[in-house]
């Protein structure tokens, strides 16, 4: 499974990459908002500390203006992907902007059927959002796991389920679990996947016992 991260702070997306761990990253126009700086060049900035694909969204809602600024977008570094809300004027926006070669992450999805519709658009990504399902009293992970069995049932289908509105680390096991192909994830909570008090635990432990030896492992 992939990791994206959930961010405009390049500050943390540059932690990340450092760390190997990261395939891509994903914003939207409230988490560039955030950083109190010029949109295009937060976006210039991460595709140029990322391979992977970097989402950066339209703003519009009507189709004509949608796909102008996703041209605009895409123009902006080859790893960017081009992201669009779930509508039927988004889903005509992906249509032709994968037709020319760029990818697209569609969000907003919240059920399988919207997700069937985002596969046939010929999106790069569909992105569901379990958090959000959750805090209405939906099972956010039945969602995913209703989307990967239908993109199973398609051999030819390339839309890659991008796990999204993550809250907490049990979420990104779940899907990996369900087999989905991506999770984007807060910083926040792709470091807390580190963490378990055991690790703690037997790393004092052994570090203790390696002081007491009295031995350096370079001289």
């Amino acid at each position: 499974m992939k990791f994206f991260v959930d961010t405009a702070d390049t500050e943390e997306i540059r932690e990340l990459a450092d760390t190997g761990l990261l395939d891509g990253v994903t914003t939207n126009p409230s988490l560039v908002a955030k950083t109190g700086r010029d949109f295009f060049t937060v976006i210039q900035e991460i595709c140029s500390l990322i391979d992977g694909p970097v989402s950066a969204e339209v703003a519009a809602t009507d189709f004509k203006t949608m796909l102008e600024e996703g041209k605009k977008l895409a123009g902006l570094a080859d790893n960017v992907a081009v992201k669009v809300p779930l509508t039927m004027a988004g889903l005509k926006t992906c249509a032709e902007l994968s037709r020319a070669g760029t990818q697209v992450n569609v969000t907003l999805c919240f059920s399988a059927a919207q997700a069937i519709l985002a596969a046939k658009a010929g999106a790069a990504f569909v992105s569901p959002f379990v958090g959000r399902l959750d805090d209405i009293g939906q099972a956010g992970m039945d969602l995913i796991g209703d989307i990967v069995q239908i993109y199973d049932n398609y051999a030819d289908l390339k839309t890659e389920v991008l796990v999204a509105s993550i809250r907490n680390p049990t979420h990104i096991v779940e899907a990996a679990l369900l087999g989905a192909d991506v999770c984007t994830i807060p910083p926040q909570v792709l470091k807390q996947l580190v963490s378990h008090p055991l690790t703690d635990k037997g790393l004092a432990a052994f570090l203790a016992d390696w002081e007491k030896s009295g031995q350096s492992i370079l001289g």
